[in-house]
């Protein structure tokens, strides 16, 4: 039975950090442009489905989407024992690529396959964290194979304080005979990045609320209503009041076991308000009015037991009615995936960010074990449903990405008119950009100047690693007195690089007097990335000037 010290873990954890950085490439060809791209495919502002291992593509993301994605689900591995999934971290560490040699295939019969399970999502894991909003949430989908090491991993890298719900889908409702007991249910464990962010705002993880059986038979100025009853259960002393009907003159009292919802005071407020009303005759019991924008406002409270969001049957289904037969094992229905964006992320954010006070970017949502791209179809869906701006960002490894995963984005886009599915044939109308990992930012091959990466590529990702801010490299210029290409309130940074070779060689690569007396003119603390320098560090704290020397400072991210 293996636990959190489980082998091969603090390998791999401390293996994530020397993952290579591989940038991510656009294939404009399997793609869907948006029509205002005017041939430009810039990653900012738009859906991706990334065809690569995850641990790298995840690395490749966080440059640029470092504590802004809101909502992740995934669906890894169930580990069953029969699944055959292989353990294939591509990594250049001797000791864990000796590690792996002796610790694949996972099956069955594989002893140890726990812990290589453990030791797959350890590393995604901690990164899928680093890509989290403060105010953002994780579904991870399970069985029981796994559930409980889930949850012991997870409270190790979110916090058990953070731990949302076990939501309970019944994922089939169909019976096993053979079988001792007949397994019902799939695990969605959600975590949230920090708990109080979320309940800080009320907003957040409500369902949209039912908005049938609303009228409006008196006229009230407020709108349609429903009236709900006004008793709640249990005894409570305050609660126990005498209400007379005022049309009837018959005296109320709460049933036994339970007692009105509200003190006298505040009943006699609701009175005045009009919103105690006696059924649709006056001659009922007190019941209190709902506003159906009020009932908006709330939302509805979700509960742990899901079970009329589809099941694994109707996500084949809705598979086979976009390709026309069967393409993939056991996908997910879209309304489960439709279930947690609706609970996790909103259509159109307007409040700002907390953190920066700017208005907020639209919610991004990330599945990094995309499978057949159900969380893509859900996001599409929503957004047409609810007029929403929701991105959301897929990464798969297997040669399937193409063919399946993005083709099923494709169709349902642009539409299936062969399909049973109404919305399915019209088509949900939207873009994304096709992506694969480009060459690693390597030592090596920065020394010889065969992969030398493009200025905002190597900007944005230094960035991160020196100071964990996500930008785009897009949004960094190019063409800067010194370097200079980001700021913040308490420094500047400056990069002195052209991808070149025999500029790195030369003397412009260096922090020469010259420029550090420019930049000490600014009088604002500095951080230069450069090759070279020719003024000892201590002058330069002097100045305020961190001179971080290239390309050591790449090799130790």
């Amino acid at each position: 039975m293996p636990t959190l010290d489980f082998k091969g873990k603090n390998h791999i954890y401390a293996h994530h950090l020397t993952v290579p950085y591989r940038p991510l490439q656009v294939d404009e060809s399997r793609s869907i442009l948006p029509a205002s791209s005017n041939g430009e495919t810039s990653l900012s502002g738009q859906n991706l489905i990334i065809h690569g291992d995850n641990l790298q593509a995840l690395k490749a993301l966080l440059p640029q989407y470092a504590g802004k994605v809101k909502c992740i689900y995934i669906d890894p591995p169930y580990n069953t024992g029969n699944e055959g999934w292989v353990y294939n971290d591509n990594v250049n560490s001797p000791m864990m690529q000796d590690w792996l040699k002796k610790n694949r295939p996972v099956d069955g019969e594989d002893l140890e396959r726990h812990d290589k399970w453990l030791c797959m999502m350890w590393p995604r894991l901690h990164l899928l964290r680093e890509l989290l909003r403060d105010d953002g949430v994780i579904f991870v989908s399970i069985d029981d194979n796994e559930a409980h090491h889930l949850r012991m991993i997870m409270d190790e890298i979110f916090g058990e304080e953070n731990f949302v719900a076990n939501f309970v889908w019944q994922s089939t409702k169909s019976i096993t005979n053979p079988a001792l007991v007949s397994e019902s249910h799939t695990h969605n464990v959600a975590y949230a990045k920090q708990l109080d962010a979320i309940k800080q705002n009320r907003v957040n993880f409500k369902l949209p609320a039912i908005v049938t059986g609303f009228d409006n038979p008196d006229e009230d100025p407020r709108g349609p209503w429903k009236a709900d009853p006004f008793e709640a259960g249990g005894e409570r002393p305050n609660q126990m009041y005498p209400i007379t009907n005022p049309n009837t003159g018959e005296v109320f009292l709460p049933r036994e076991g339970n007692c009105w919802k509200n003190d006298l005071s505040r009943f006699k407020l609701l009175f005045a308000d009009n919103r105690i009303v006696f059924g649709r005759s006056g001659k009922s019991r007190p019941q209190r009015k709902r506003f159906l924008s009020e009932a908006k406002a709330r939302g509805l409270t979700a509960n742990t037991w899901w079970d009329n969001i589809g099941t694994n049957t109707s996500g084949t289904n809705t598979l086979t009615n976009i390709f026309g037969n069967k393409v993939f094992n056991n996908p997910k229905p879209v309304d489960l995936i439709k279930r947690m964006l609706q609970l996790s992320t909103q259509p159109n954010p307007t409040q700002p960010n907390p953190r920066t006070f700017v208005q907020s970017e639209p919610d991004i949502i990330l599945d990094s074990f995309a499978g057949s791209g159900t969380t893509a179809h859900a996001v599409l869906a929503l957004n047409k449903e609810d007029g929403g701006n929701r991105r959301f960002i897929l990464i798969e490894c297997e040669d399937y990405a193409d063919t399946v995963t993005a083709e099923r984005v494709r169709r349902v886009i642009q539409g299936v008119p062969a399909s049973k599915n109404k919305s399915v044939q019209i088509g949900t109308g939207g873009s994304f950009l096709y992506c694969t990992l480009g060459e690693s930012l390597e030592i090596d091959g920065l020394l010889t100047g065969e992969r030398l990466p493009e200025f905002g590529a190597l900007a944005s990702y230094l960035l991160h690693t020196a100071a964990g801010i996500a930008v785009a490299p897009q949004s960094l210029p190019t063409e800067n007195v010194d370097g200079f290409f980001y700021f913040t309130e308490e420094r500047d940074y400056y990069l002195i690089y052209k991808p070149s070779l025999e500029f790195l060689r030369g003397g412009e690569a260096a922090l020469n007097l010259e420029r550090a007396e420019r930049i000490r003119e600014k009088g604002r603390p500095a951080v230069v990335f450069a090759a070279a320098t020719y003024i000892s560090q201590s002058a330069l704290s002097q100045w305020r000037i961190t001179f971080c020397q290239l390309p050591y400072e790449l090799h130790e991210g």
